[in-house]
């Protein structure tokens, strides 16, 4: 994100926002450079990739027009990332149908939301499928970093969170 964009989420001044920034990568210079080398093969290779091997185009990143290629530098930055997090849950969810239904449970998906997966669960399974959805999520690909699931139960998905 830019100053100006991040200034507008908080409502605070371009200049407030570009400190954090500026701060932001000062405490984590890895992630500038990891951004920089994103976008740099990206424009070599026309693509970047997710840690799966799933490709994105970005054509973008060749155009001749200034702002279009500055949002192919944003999409290259951002999609091995967030590519990456959605090829995990993907992987996730098919796991833990697979387990449920393997499993004899009642319990099913039945909504996903941003990052989140809603669960009717019968109060009777509660604590024999909390742990099936904890291992399979967490284990959906293995990483340097541990994969951490959130649980939450409750009659709404409102009062789960």
């Amino acid at each position: 994100m830019e100053a100006y964009g991040l200034g507008q989420r908080l409502d605070i001044p371009t200049d407030q926002a570009r400190e954090i920034l500026d701060a932001y990568f000062a405490a984590f210079p890895n992630v500038a450079g990891f951004m920089r080398e994103t976008v740099r093969e990206a424009r070599a290779r026309g693509y970047t990739t997710t840690i799966l091997g799933r490709r994105r185009q970005l054509p973008e990143l060749s155009s001749d027009n200034f702002r279009i290629r500055q949002m192919g530098e944003r999409m290259a930055q951002n999609a091995p990332v967030q590519g990456s997090a959605a090829d995990i849950f993907k992987l996730a969810m098919v796991g833990l149908d697979r387990a449920l239904d393997e499993g004899g449970f009642a319990s099913r998906m039945i909504l996903t939301v941003h990052d989140e997966l809603v669960l009717e669960v019968p109060l009777e399974e509660r604590e024999r499928v909390e742990p099936v959805v904890r291992d399979v999520m967490e284990h959906a690909v293995e990483l340097r970093v541990p994969l951490v699931v959130d649980v939450g139960f409750g009659p709404n998905w409102a009062e789960a969170k």
